[in-house]
């Protein structure tokens, strides 16, 4: 084979996408030494997307100090790639989920962090922004990120506040007048890997909000909150996102990002593969092998296996994928170009005990692959 194309997400709680890599170019090296290997890590929005980003197209890792969940100043991060031109935000960064500690409180967290993360990118000339909705501890729609980039949010006295979770009904009026100037110019794109709408059952409250420390009745208070504020930007903005599919991205962050910036809501998956132009790098490929920790229903709604095989579908590249567990009614995915399924799993234990050995299981079933191709001769696609 003359190439290979390797892009796995991360297996969760176990191997960072970028190991995952390396693991599998080692094995793809013992048995055809010749063959070039492009090794693209993907993260589609949450935790490590950056790192991701990072890892294939180089740039550098930018430092600022910024609020938390709780407006605390903490140091977080975001990544610059194409010569400072485009930023790469990842709102778990001082967002997420474990930033929240043991007891978290959703409907008090604030998204306000982020919108610093990209006011401070703005502010190095940046014309692009890649913001992953991934693993957050929020249920503000993005008011808080909104404010740090100058959007002004006023209760019935006329009183400027950040709103959060629990407060967005005091939302009467949304002043755009003072929005950072630099947001009129640039490009954003909201990476998010779900497709739930604002509100509702499906919505961004009842079915994330509980991951997030809420118990019953806070969901149901949480969704009553979401849905005042749509209602406030329709009446404000005359922008409607709540039917919007990936709206309920992030505790309404992907709504918010769309109604708030102007930006556009793009499966992960999707925004990655085009940003390091995954269709140009088909051309000439043999085989592309990905994977994720759990292939199952969900990935058939737009993940990381689905998405890199529709690509390589469609220019008739042939894709493995190598993934930790394999759920049932699965089948569809051949469908998608998957041309076979491979578990790590070699012995029927327990996750800790699975996790430990994660590593040696993944290059020894990557080992199987290779060493059962080259007994045959595969050199590739004819």
């Amino acid at each position: 084979m003359k190439k290979i194309l390797l892009v796995p997400d991360s297996f969760k709680g176990t191997m960072s996408s970028a190991e995952v890599c390396e693991i599998l170019s080692g094995s793809i090296s013992r048995f055809y030494p010749q063959t070039q290997i492009i090794s693209i890590p993907v993260a589609d929005g949450g935790e490590g997307s950056v790192d991701a980003y990072l890892a294939y197209m180089g740039g550098e890792k930018v430092s600022v100090t910024v609020k938390d969940l709780y407006m605390e100043s903490m140091e977080s991060f975001y990544g610059l790639v194409d010569d400072g031109a485009t930023a790469i935000i990842e709102m778990a960064a001082c967002a997420g989920l474990p930033l929240a500690g043991d007891d978290p409180h959703v409907e008090k967290t604030t998204t306000f962090g982020v919108g610093q993360l990209m006011a401070d990118a703005l502010g190095k000339g940046c014309k692009k922004l890649i913001l992953g909705l991934g693993g957050s501890a929020t249920n503000d729609f993005g008011t808080g990120a909104a404010a740090a980039l100058g959007i002004r949010f006023l209760d019935k006295d006329g009183k400027e506040f950040v709103p959060v979770g629990e407060n967005l009904t005091d939302v009467r009026r949304i002043d755009k007048s003072r929005m950072l100037p630099q947001l009129n110019d640039v490009e954003m794109i909201a990476m998010c890997d779900i497709d739930n709408p604002l509100y509702g059952k499906t919505g961004a409250s009842y079915v994330f909000a509980p991951q997030k420390g809420a118990d019953a009745g806070m969901v149901d208070y949480l969704d009553r909150q979401i849905r005042a504020i749509s209602d406030t930007v329709i009446r404000e903005l005359n922008i409607d996102v709540s039917g919007l599919p990936g709206s309920g991205a992030a505790g309404g962050m992907g709504g918010g990002a769309v109604a708030f910036l102007g930006a556009k809501l793009k499966m992960g998956i999707e925004a990655v593969l085009d940003t390091v132009g995954f269709d140009k790098l088909l051309e000439g490929a043999d085989l592309v092998i990905t994977g994720e920790g759990r292939l199952d229903q969900q990935s058939l709604r737009g993940k990381v296996v689905t998405g890199v095989a529709r690509r390589a579908k469609k220019a008739g590249v042939p894709v493995l994928a190598i993934v930790g567990d394999i759920g049932d009614d699965i089948g569809a995915i051949y469908d998608e170009g998957v041309s076979g399924i491979f578990s790590i799993n070699r012995m029927a234990v327990p996750f800790e005990e699975a996790k430990s050995r994660s590593k040696s299981d993944l290059s020894l079933t990557a080992d199987n692959l290779m060493r059962f191709l080259s007994m045959l001769g595969y050199q590739g696609k004819q």
